[in-house]
């Protein structure tokens, strides 16, 4: 089965450098993930973070700290930035993108292949839901931009630790793995 590659969350709130959710290199990883879809296309998977309607418990808390984020899933902030704009998405209100739905088109112990932003929030999440789930999952690092240069690195070293289930892999090594 081949892999599945799951964009996360490539939206313009984590680009516009105004936005209290900026990620600092997310233009960075633009370029990049255009290779990614090239080398693994059709099976693409772009996710998105919306705020929920209602947040409840702990994300009542979290959005407290940011209630700029409590817009309508169409407002403009929480659209893919214009490289991507129109692709279908996976809208979710957790961190996390793996679910039901990325789990179906994954496929049991299948391989996923993620990569976006941030990966101290949203990446690492998916990531060890998905090895969690028995998955052998790929970030590939150059594809990928923290909230700040810091947190990703910690990200990635702490991702390292879930070797052989998770490995962390640049552009070049995905496409060698499937020329």
């Amino acid at each position: 089965m081949a892999p599945v590659l799951a964009l996360i969350d490539l939206q313009r709130i984590f680009a516009d450098p105004d936005s209290g959710w900026a990620a600092p290199d997310f233009q960075r990883v633009v370029k990049p993930t255009k290779e990614l879809i090239e080398i693994l296309s059709p099976e693409v998977v772009f996710t998105r973070f919306v705020a929920p309607e209602k947040p409840v418990g702990s994300w009542a808390t979290y959005y407290e700290l940011y209630p700029f984020a409590l817009q309508s899933p169409d407002s403009d902030d929480y659209q893919l930035v214009d490289e991507f704009k129109g692709a279908p998405t996976l809208d979710k209100t957790t961190f996390g993108a793996w679910g039901p739905e990325l789990a179906d088109r994954v496929g049991t112990g299948g391989h996923l292949v993620l990569s976006g932003v941030t990966t101290d929030c949203c990446v690492i999440t998916t990531a060890l839901a998905a090895v969690d789930a028995g998955v052998y999952v790929q970030v590939v690092e150059d594809a990928c931009a923290g909230a700040d240069d810091a947190s990703h690195q910690k990200a990635i070293d702490i991702m390292r630790l879930y070797s052989p289930m998770l490995e962390i892999v640049t552009v070049d090594q995905v496409r060698a793995l499937n020329q």
